[in-house]
């Protein structure tokens, strides 16, 4: 059973890849393919420290499509993002012959995986590819993330004369420094599973060193 378990992932794996591959033309490297398999790598592993709560297959689509859209981050319609990437994966997974009686299941997950969406997780799945993504804010990954995607829209890396904003407001739109404070360190307190708690508290930890590093440099 074990084995035909893992034939069943690796396959429906393979299929959800060469469709992406085919067809996946984002160019945000936030977004990319290497995006979706670390985020499916980390729902499964948060699944198994949960006791394999679960279901792999919903988990490995959910974690495959859950931007298949995802509007640009200062887009006014951006917080619609998932609903349209979960009403997508279902026309993509109907395509490919994908067990249709998970594919609700799926839908949801992606639909409630988005911090601007704020639809509440009601399913195992919806809880660890929310915390699963969010995971992608934190530690070195997340730090890298922040500061590539604050190139993208040629946001200042930090201000020079106040990087703590003690005499000003917070503005994450002009300093990439400021989003840690206005997001990243708070998406480890959104976590919804005990396993995923764990991991986002360890990843805090390493952007609140990096921080402490920073300003030491500075």
């Amino acid at each position: 059973m074990i084995a035909d378990t893992k034939n069943l992932l690796s396959f429906w794996q393979q299929q959800l890849e060469n469709w992406l591959e085919q067809h996946h033309t984002e160019t945000d490297g936030a977004h990319d393919i290497a995006h979706f398999r670390r985020v499916w790598k980390t729902a499964r592993t948060l699944n198994q420290d949960e006791g394999a709560q679960g279901d792999d297959l919903v988990l490995l689509a959910a974690a495959y499509l859950h931007d298949i859209i995802s509007l640009p981050k200062n887009h006014p319609d951006r917080h619609l993002s998932s609903r349209l990437a979960a009403k997508e994966a279902a026309v993509i997974l109907l395509e490919l012959d994908f067990p249709q009686e998970k594919i609700p299941a799926v839908a949801h997950a992606i639909e409630a995986h988005s911090f601007s969406a704020n639809l509440p997780a009601e399913t195992w799945e919806a809880k660890l590819l929310q915390d699963a993504d969010r995971m992608e804010a934190l530690g070195a990954i997340g730090l890298a993330r922040v500061f590539y995607t604050s190139g993208r829209m040629e946001r200042e890396m930090f201000d020079p004369y106040d990087p703590l904003a003690k005499h000003r407001q917070l503005d994450d739109m002009q300093f990439a420094l400021d989003h840690f404070f206005v997001k990243l360190y708070k998406v480890a307190d959104t976590m919804q599973t005990a396993a995923g708690k764990k991991m986002a508290e360890q990843r805090r930890e390493y952007l609140e060193a990096y921080v402490t590093q920073l300003l030491s440099e500075l």
